[in-house]
């Protein structure tokens, strides 16, 4: 299954948290970007991930849902996630060779 970087950067913090965490932290992986986007358009897209991520099973989410929006606050890894998470800290990453 493909992950983006930023949800193998939400399921790593996930696992090392072993317990529930905020989105804030979550914004950080913008930190390390030479040219981050808009914070508008990052809110935007960790909600995107999120959303996917809770689909797939990997994540529980904590806060409210409206018919048309997720208002996410906390998030947990269920086991799925966990599992994933594992594997994906055993996979080596390939170098940024040009």
């Amino acid at each position: 299954m493909k992950l983006s970087h930023l949800q193998r950067y939400v399921l790593g913090l996930g696992y090392a948290e072993k317990d529930k965490f905020g989105r804030g932290k979550i914004l950080r992986f913008y930190d390390k970007v030479k040219r981050p986007p808009k914070l508008e358009d990052r809110v935007n897209i960790v909600t995107k991930s999120l959303e996917r991520l809770i689909d797939r099973g990997f994540l529980i989410g904590y806060g409210m849902r409206t018919p048309k929006k997720w208002f996410i606050r906390e998030i947990k890894l269920t086991a799925a996630g966990r599992k994933m998470a594992r594997a994906l800290q055993g996979k080596q990453v390939a170098l940024p060779f040009k």
